[in-house]
């Protein structure tokens, strides 16, 4: 958890929850597992359990303490749709983001089926011109393969205002067209770093990216990871975030932010 966050696409990052279960390829590298694991047995330390599931309730008041407006990536280090996170809980960190309604916040998710459902029992049926959950919540589901495509269409069952997709890491082609992108608002692409990073093709990225543009959809390059467009293991920071000559870094506008209203 980090009042100021290096992922390019937030700003900060709010952990309720940490630690996770593998549930898909993308999961095999994944950095919070990694992170979280050098200091398992370490007396006092919030990752003391590594990368156990724990809860942690006296974190759902920490957005009220931040001042400022800003986006905030929730569970950046765990998924809020685990099988061992309760409704009543989830329920509890929704109570927090629609009443500390300054800030926006991403959640995203491999459980999406779990996540329609919630949402669809927490906020009702709806139609595209009548999205029900507060506008500053935004609601993602990472896809890395083929095979895993459907899970936008559980994100597109969800009441959401903002409806995005990470294509992160990017493990495979994936065949996009403009109806299966129809209500998805954003579209944010990356590949993976570490030392046992896969290799994203720039084909994969152009399928994406020509597909966003065809169905206006805003796109959102994170990075090429540890290999290079070229495919040369270069490391994340050599290897940059430029796709096409240029950095793609569009994201929906947060029209609704508010000044935190005096305490």
């Amino acid at each position: 958890m980090s009042e100021y966050s290096r992922i390019e696409w937030t700003e900060s990052t709010w952990n309720p929850v940490t630690g996770c279960k593998k549930i898909s390829p993308a999961c095999e590298n994944c950095y919070a597992e990694a992170f979280a694991n050098r200091f398992r047995g370490v007396k006092g330390h919030p990752y003391e359990q590594g990368f156990r599931v724990k809860i942690w309730p006296k974190r759902l008041e920490l957005p009220f303490g931040w001042k400022e407006p800003r986006k905030i990536f929730v569970n950046s280090m765990s998924d809020l749709y685990l099988e061992e996170v309760h409704d009543d809980y989830i329920k509890k960190i929704f109570d927090t983001m629609t009443s500390a309604n300054w800030h926006v916040y991403q959640i995203l998710t491999k459980r999406a089926k779990r996540m329609a459902d919630w949402c669809l029992f927490k906020y009702g049926e709806y139609s595209n011109e009548n999205r029900l959950l507060p506008n500053h919540i935004w609601m993602g589901v990472s896809v890395e393969t083929e095979k895993y495509k459907c899970r936008i269409d559980y994100l597109k069952k969800v009441p959401a205002k903002i409806r995005f997709i990470s294509f992160e890491p990017l493990l495979g082609q994936i065949d996009l067209d403009e109806e299966l992108l129809k209500g998805i608002d954003w579209v944010i692409v990356g590949g993976e770093s570490g030392p046992k990073a896969r290799r994203m093709r720039k084909e994969w990225v152009d399928n994406i990216f020509e597909t966003c543009k065809k169905a206006g959809v805003l796109f959102f390059f994170k990075q090429w990871g540890t290999y290079n467009v070229k495919g040369e293991k270069v490391g994340k920071a050599r290897s940059g975030r430029s796709y096409n000559g240029r950095l793609w870094n569009e994201m929906p506008i947060s029209t609704n932010r508010i000044k935190r209203p005096p305490s």
